[in-house]
């Protein structure tokens, strides 16, 4: 393209993007989703917002290591900068090629983000980005470069300016601009910089070797030492406060060869596989995690389904109650917090509202419960993949000093949806059966948000990317450490084909490629999106989870072992009759009279529980068990116990006798009242723990007489939703949102850039037009006449003006239709909310 033919270089952001593309604009929007909330009126009023402080911090925080380190080379660069200068500070001297080849891409990536804007001769950095990147004394660049020789110099005095200049060998000018400049020249002139430092003593070339790299800030006492005094004397040190000298930015760089970074990073770094296992083996590892974390989550809840513990009044979990959790499902603490918050955030589990406000089941755990266990799997990881709240911080401390307990405030970090999902995108780099290296997955993390892993002192990041590995693999979403052929579906990625089953691990060399882009990280699925690849992760995890079994092995030691996981209505009715003595691959449990007795007090008769061990027992029903059974059946509700406060009631008065006479029922209260009635002082519930505590068999009943049936699963919460997470900023603008934004701000932009005919009188500082309701009205009729467009400013019900331009069309019944350029339609408009008309030039676009 000639120099005629080139467009004009954009004097402001503004111009910059009003020269761009939908598709460029949208990629801005995309990256930037704060831009358009709300949609700005025009592109000058989107060039403002994305010139402020907290847009600005947002979009910095999301750039990778090199494209930060590319911004901060322009903000020690000169405003503005050309590309050639740019590429020197990037790669120095030498002209490292993997920068030479990154960078282009780099200067696009903030070009698209809008915080650069320029063609390459004259690049600029967004000020509120300079302001933020470039050094200071209060506020150290990460370059560790200090301030340029004019800047160091603002408050010297002329004479000593020229005494610096001498002294390094320069003509003495006539006023410390000049001055100024020649030195700055001596400095950036790579041949005479070495003739001068050629000449230095040697340990003043310790000196700057020791500033060179930053800080460049140094101490000196009023009466320097000779070392200091010969750089002091050449400006090659420049005093910016009593007792404080500064490397100025020119010799730093030419101590650098150039480089504005010490280590520039133009290339991601690899993350490496630790060990590699056969795809099969990582596969049925990590379902066989799946089925162990259903149980869990089956156990926890199934704990806590008459009632779990209670809430704090701050909210969540106190400490003793997760160490008893912790301990009835045999994990550690750190564990079983992440289990209770998963449940949690699945929507299964939440207080239950009452004034004795307890942790219970939702219904929804009822219907999670009859879903086939692949399904129930699904629903769980992808509530872990969406989950904010983050339980690897109980027992932590928040601002206040405030212990973090789980399910209470303080725990959702809105940036643990994006790691985790970032984590598991970078194990599904790694070849199939490849478990990464922690500190490779952690340094990349760190090269893709700096400023997000390094700021910070606890490096957030660094720990939820830790946390998503070990939750992975406690979920079965990995095996072994390495990506499952489920947790690839699960991301949306395609699954490869499973290699035959004699195939061996992959070594070293041969090893796919990684990934190395250096965009942002892939956006999260869209819900629809999400569900469909959770339902495929879910049919490829079906066929690798134990079929339910509908059969145990009953042994004489009032056992029963059930080889695998049993079928809904058998574990149920198992889990009320016996008590689970221990579990594994098999799970063993044992029948005592309290559990026989409990199966007895849910509506079970003695009959009843002999045709079930019988129907689902591949060994016979042994006697003693038998027998348990008939003994306790025939003592089961041959005392009442009711309301009175509570009474005894028994047609035996040999047995009531008997009870009367034993010490241990002192603490009841008994009396009798008549040969078959006791009456107690203490309430019914107490009554019969006592009894049963003396080995009696009691059945409560009703006030009617009838004996009262103890159903398990009877508490449940209200309906509840489950959590929702906290956003990580405005959420990504869908295609339908952006185009009709792109629309708005587009013809926003037409109405305010439109030249108008300077007969017309518009308002002045390009806000709205004033003109009176006929002339209003003359205008309108007059365009519909001639067909021309005009531009008008109006107010909408809700109070809010803009500027739009219209075709009119008709005008009737105080009401005028026209082509509205902002909506892209025909609309109607009221006449009394147009505040004012101004006819457009006619060379008007």
């Amino acid at each position: 393209m000639s120099t005629e033919d080139r467009p004009p270089a954009p004097r402001s952001l503004a111009e910059a993007l009003r020269a761009r593309g939908d598709a460029s604009l949208g990629a801005l929007l995309r990256s930037r989703p704060d831009l358009i909330t709300p949609v700005p009126t025009d592109l000058t009023q989107l060039a403002t917002r994305a010139g402020t402080r907290a847009s600005v911090v947002r979009a910095l925080e999301r750039l990778d290591r090199f494209a930060l380190q590319t911004a901060e080379a322009l903000a020690v660069a000169a405003d503005p900068a050309t590309y050639d200068e740019l590429l020197g500070l990037m790669a120095g001297d030498d002209a490292d090629p993997a920068v030479v080849a990154a960078l282009p891409h780099a200067l696009d990536l903030l070009r698209e983000q809008a915080l650069v804007w320029g063609d390459d001769d004259r690049l600029r950095l967004v000020r509120t980005a300079r302001e933020l990147l470039a050094p200071s004394p209060q506020h150290p660049s990460p370059t560790g470069l200090g301030p340029t020789v004019q800047e160091a110099t603002a408050g010297m005095s002329p004479g000593r300016i020229q005494e610096i200049v001498t002294t390094a060998g320069l003509a003495s000018t006539h006023d410390s601009v000049s001055a100024v400049g020649a030195l700055t020249g001596l400095f950036t002139d790579r041949a005479r910089m070495a003739a001068l430092l050629a000449k230095a003593p040697a340990d003043s070339l310790d000196v700057l070797e020791r500033l060179v790299w930053g800080p460049p800030y140094g101490q000196v006492t009023a009466d320097p030492a000779p070392r200091l005094r010969w750089l002091l004397d050449r400006g090659l040190l420049l005093p910016t406060a009593p007792g404080t000298v500064v490397l100025p930015r020119e010799v730093a760089l030419h101590l650098r060869r150039g480089l504005a970074h010490r280590t520039p990073e133009p290339v991601p770094p690899v993350v490496e596989a630790a060990a590699v296992h056969r795809p099969q083996v990582v596969d049925s590892t990590a379902a066989g995690q799946a089925y162990t974390a259903l149980a869990t989550v089956e156990e926890l809840l199934k704990d806590w389904d008459e009632g779990g513990p209670a809430v704090l009044r701050a909210g969540g979990l106190s400490v003793r109650d997760l160490k008893r959790t912790a301990v009835a499902l045999d994990l550690p603490e750190p564990t079983a917090a992440f289990w209770v918050e998963l449940a949690y955030a699945a929507g299964l589990l939440a207080s239950d509202g009452e004034a004795d406000e307890r942790y219970a089941a939702t219904p929804a755990y009822d219907e999670w419960l009859e879903q086939p266990a692949a399904e129930r799997w699904s629903m769980l990881v992808t509530a872990w993949l969406a989950a904010t709240r983050t339980a690897g911080l109980v027992g932590g401390r928040d601002a206040k000093d405030r212990t973090l307990s789980a399910l209470g405030p303080g725990l959702d970090r809105s940036a643990a949806p994006e790691v985790r999902r970032r984590v598991l995108a970078l194990l599904a780099g790694l070849p199939e059966g490849a478990a990464p290296a922690t500190g490779s997955v952690l340094a990349r993390l760190r090269w893709e948000r700096p400023l997000r892993g390094d700021r910070r002192e606890d490096d957030l990041r660094g720990r939820l990317a830790e946390w998503a590995l070990s939750e992975a693999e406690l979920l079965g979403v990995t095996g072994r450490g390495a990506l499952s052929s489920q947790g690839r579906a699960l991301l949306g990625a395609p699954v490869p084909p499973a290699p035959a089953p004699e195939a061996e691990p992959s070594g070293p060399g041969d090893k796919l490629p990684v990934h190395h882009h250096r965009s942002a990280p892939p956006a999260a699925l869209s819900p629809a999106e999400q569900a469909v690849a959770s339902a495929a992760a879910a049919r490829l995890l079906a066929p690798m989870l134990p079929e339910p079994l509908d059969h145990v092995l009953l042994q004489a030691d009032l056992t029963a072992v059930a080889p695998g996981p049993l079928k809904r209505p058998l574990a149920d009715m198992l889990g009320v009759l016996a008590d689970v003595e221990s579990k594994g691959g098999a799970t063993v449990y044992r029948f005592t009279p309290g559990s026989v007795r409990r199966a007895l007090d849910a509506g079970q008769a003695a009959s009843d529980l002999h045709a079930f061990l019988a129907a689902h027992s591949r060994t016979p029903v042994p006697q003693p068990l038998a027998y348990l059974i008939d003994d306790v059946a025939r003592r089961h509700g041959h005392l009442r116990v009711g309301a009175a406060s509570a009474y005894v009631r028994c047609d035996d008065d040999a047995v009531l006798s008997e009870i009367l006479a034993d010490k241990r029922a002192a603490g009841l209260g008994l009396r009798r009242l008549a040969p078959t009635v006791l009456a107690a002082r203490s309430d019914p519930a107490g009554l019969l723990e006592g009894l049963r505590a003396m080995g009696f068999a009691p059945a409560a009943e009703s006030a009617e007489g009838d004996v009262l049936i103890t159903r398990a699963l009877a508490h449940r919460t209200p309906p509840r939703a489950a959590p929702e997470p906290v956003p990580d900023g405005p959420p990504v603008p869908d295609d339908t949102l952006l185009s009709a934004a792109l629309r708005a701000v587009r013809a926003g932009d037409l109405a305010s850039t439109t030249p108008r005919k300077s007969g017309s009188a518009p308002a002045a500082n390009g806000e709205l037009p004033r003109t009176g309701a006929a002339e209003t009205l003359a205008t309108m009729q007059a365009a519909v006449l001639t067909g021309e467009a005009l531009w008008i400013g109006f107010v909408n019900a809700e109070g809010a003006a803009s500027q739009r331009v219209i075709a009119p069309i008709r005008v009737e019944g105080g009401f005028v239709t026209a082509y509205d350029h902002t909506a892209d339609e025909v609309r109607t408009f009221p006449l009394h909310r147009i505040t004012g008309v101004a006819e457009l030039a006619d060379d008007a676009g």
